[in-house]
């Protein structure tokens, strides 16, 4: 229940004319069963986890997004990504996946890059300090963010639209108002309507406290920060809700307490659950476990055989969070998983939908040549791959460009690229079966390459020697 509110009139460079109430912190609850709509479908697919504050507003939040009790519309909704890496990954997918569901429903979205809070970095979650990021660096990283939100969203749009209309997608960078401003006069006009006791108490400040490396001070104010972006894009914006992991509960709780104190107004926070690896650890670049969405990090084949490789118990969970595929549908692949669970339906399906959302129709294209190339020995996939495909698939692999010389023998492409040792020895190898040419095994050392063969159309040959070293060679003046 609110404390009773005293108001008076506060004029600011920052803050503009507002009227200031104090308030009670409302609670944390779990949201319940009586959201209806858009939030209760998210609510049953696992993405929305806890909603704040969940009662004791004027107007609460399933109420927000029903037309049919008053709630205006459309809303505009806002999740955060700081460019600590010049690339979002896995771990970042559900939050934007939050948003598109929202966009989906007719409401504007805001992807906020956090090109000046990352110089502070985020201490939510994290049991030591980030390392420090210099300015052109967060600067670079920002230009990558943005780009990279951008080419999401307009993978989604093509891909899933289908005509229908649906809201905006904008994405903008917290830098835009901060860089120009004076310390001094933030400061005077933001910080003295913040309570020590209150952020002290945010669990994420008490375990890096209670920590043997304690906390920064340039940590500490960063849910001062976030919770002035959130009053900024409410009163620039009109945006009421913002979204974020589950780690980011005490900074949406510190941008309800400000932007309720300085115009009496609600707003809400959205969590989605964090993705954990099998031993519990976050996803992430700072964990090392990062699955990249830009696809010079991590291949569209290696982000379809992350999502492939999900075990049985997993994968119904994420084809509801990471897919926009309707329930009814995913209990139906799950029915047929029972009786065919050889065929790996569901992992299949999974690795499609997000290869699409991510790397678009020739990114999942791309993929499943790859896959086929490397576990199914597929000669018509290497045939109509290109160069960086088969870099991206062969990571570790060689790459040589060489002249075809007339008579050029398998000894010699195998010298030529240096596979195999000079004299007896490699000779043995071919002719003990350790070599094979676009899965092919060849055991004639004085064979001569034969285009359609050993070399395949893309004038590209693929050179195994062993199990597990591969040489990929590009064939000159064919």
């Amino acid at each position: 229940m609110a404390a009773p509110m005293l108001r008076c009139i506060y004029r600011s460079p920052w803050l503009g004319t507002q009227g200031l109430s104090g308030v009670l912190p409302l609670g944390l609850r779990e949201a319940h069963s009586a959201a209806q709509g858009l939030l209760a479908v998210q609510k049953a697919r696992g993405l929305f986890k806890e909603f704040f504050p969940e009662r004791g507003t004027k107007t609460e939040l399933p109420e927000l997004f029903d037309r049919g009790t008053g709630g205006k519309f459309p809303q505009t909704i806002y999740c955060g990504f700081d460019p600590t890496a010049d690339s979002l990954h896995v771990g970042h997918l559900l939050a934007l996946l939050g948003l598109f569901h929202f966009q989906r429903a007719g409401h504007n979205v805001i992807a906020l890059v956090g090109g000046a809070t990352a110089r502070l970095g985020d201490p939510s979650g994290r049991t030591k300090e980030r390392e420090a990021l210099d300015a052109e660096r967060v600067q670079s990283n920002a230009r990558a963010l943005s780009q990279g939100l951008k080419a999401l969203a307009a993978n989604h749009q093509q891909l899933f639209a289908n005509g229908r209309t649906w809201g905006s997608f904008t994405v903008l960078d917290n830098s835009a108002w901060y860089q120009k401003q004076d310390l001094v006069d933030f400061l005077a006009a933001v910080a003295g309507h913040f309570r020590m006791g209150t952020l002290l108490s945010r669990l994420s400040v008490q375990a890096r406290l209670k920590s043997s490396e304690g906390m920064s001070l340039a940590e500490f104010l960063y849910q001062v920060l976030q919770a002035y972006d959130f009053y900024y894009l409410f009163q620039h914006y009109g945006c009421r809700v913002q979204l974020g992991g589950s780690d980011q509960l005490g900074n949406i709780m510190s941008g309800y307490e400000f932007i309720h104190k300085l115009t009496g107004e609600d707003v809400f926070g959205i969590s989605v659950p964090l993705i954990t690896s099998t031993t519990g650890a976050k996803l992430g670049k700072s964990a090392g476990n990062a699955v990249w969405l830009n696809r010079d990090k991590t291949s569209p084949f290696e982000l379809y055989q992350f999502f492939l490789r999900q075990p049985d118990d997993l994968v119904e969970r994420y084809l509801k969070l990471f897919t926009f595929l309707p329930l009814p549908e995913i209990d139906h692949i799950m029915q047929l998983h029972v009786t065919e669970p050889e065929k790996r339906g569901p992992q299949k399906r999974l690795a499609a939908e997000v290869t699409k959302l991510v790397h678009g129709q020739e990114g999942l294209a791309s993929a499943k040549r790859c896959t086929q190339a490397l576990y199914h020995s597929s000669i018509d996939a290497l045939e109509v791959m290109s160069d960086q495909e088969l870099k991206e698939l062969f990571k570790e692999a060689s790459f040589s460009e060489l002249v075809l010389d007339p008579g050029t023998s398998v000894l010699d492409t195998c010298r030529k690229a240096n596979a195999i040792p000079d004299g007896p020895r490699g000779y043995r190898m071919i002719t003990e079966g350790g070599v094979s040419i676009n899965h092919r095994q060849v055991t004639n050392p004085e064979s001569v390459l034969v285009v359609g063969q050993h070399i395949l159309k893309n004038g590209l040959s693929l050179l195994k020697i062993g199990k597990r070293n591969f040489y990929i060679i590009k064939w000159l003046r064919l």
